[in-house]
């Protein structure tokens, strides 16, 4: 199973983003709950946001709340981070995950697929 994540890129602080990640089988993005990480250079990789199977139940790092939200279409397969009001410290390659069960986890250990990352970089 892969993940794919897209989107990153360079942008001014107070700008915005929306990240991708799509799943090449059907079947663990659609059933499984998905999360957002990040890690910053010479930082530990941290949860951003997750939400579970049906997008019913979302959480947040408190480093984000407010100005990212994470989404998905189960149709089109897809696991969505619109980032906002982005900051210099939000700069970090983002990782998405799928989850081993329906519900969310802000445990990196409850996720067994991993994306490759899409780099983030917010210039002040």
């Amino acid at each position: 199973v892969q993940l794919q994540a897209s989107g990153g890129g360079l942008v001014q602080a107070g700008g915005s983003l929306r990240l991708s990640c799509a799943a090449s089988r059907r079947g663990i993005i659609s059933n499984n709950a998905m999360g957002w990480f990040r890690q910053a250079p010479g930082k530990e990789r941290e949860i951003v946001a997750a939400i579970n199977w049906n997008g019913g139940d979302t959480s947040y790092s408190d480093s984000v709340k407010g100005r990212f939200s994470i989404s998905r279409d189960r149709s089109k397969n897809t696991v969505y981070l619109q980032m906002d009001s982005l900051k210099p410290e939000d700069t970090a390659v983002y990782y998405c995950a799928a989850g081993r069960g329906s519900s969310l986890s802000i445990r990196s250990a409850s996720y067994h697929y991993w994306g490759q990352g899409t780099l983030v970089t917010v210039s002040s």
